[in-house]
């Protein structure tokens, strides 16, 4: 089991995607605040579906505050603007996958300090991102690909 870190997201069509990727692959979902939208978005829960009743979700006001609660854990931070490949990164069960919001990204507070944890999915020069629902479920499955897909048939 993977998880996913969302900071900040606006959009809740994405979070409802991403949402739905985690119940079918067994992530649990960290959600760090401000978000873009309620909880009770009908937007969000419509791009959910009825896979809401299947996930584990968790909230925090800082990313900070997840790294706290989390300590010892690994941590892969991605970016448009990391060097290393997404691919090239070891992926151990329990790691967390973290994305930053659709507009701006994880910003320079949090990638500063954490250079050695960056990754980003490749993509033709001059263009500025894929869609966050899309990195997301990329970076799960390279992480389950990696572990055999373990529980998953």
């Amino acid at each position: 089991m993977f998880n996913i870190v969302l900071v900040e997201p606006e959009i809740p069509q994405n979070t409802g995607n991403i949402s739905r990727t985690c119940a079918v692959t067994g992530c649990r979902l960290h959600l760090v605040r401000p978000l873009g939208f309620s909880v009770d978005d009908r937007q969000l829960k419509r791009a959910g579906l009825d896979y809401w009743k299947d996930l584990e979700i968790f909230y925090y006001d800082s990313f900070e505050e997840v790294e706290d609660k989390h300590p010892g854990a690994r941590f892969h931070l991605f970016s448009t603007h990391a060097e290393k490949n997404y691919a090239e990164a070891e992926y151990r069960e329990g790691d967390f996958l973290v994305f930053g919001k659709e507009t701006a990204g994880l910003g320079e507070r949090i990638l500063s300090s954490r250079r050695d944890r960056t990754v980003r999915i490749p993509m033709r020069p001059n263009e500025r991102s894929l869609n966050l629902s899309n990195s997301a479920a990329i970076a799960v499955y390279e992480a389950f690909r990696q572990n055999g897909f373990k529980g998953m048939i």
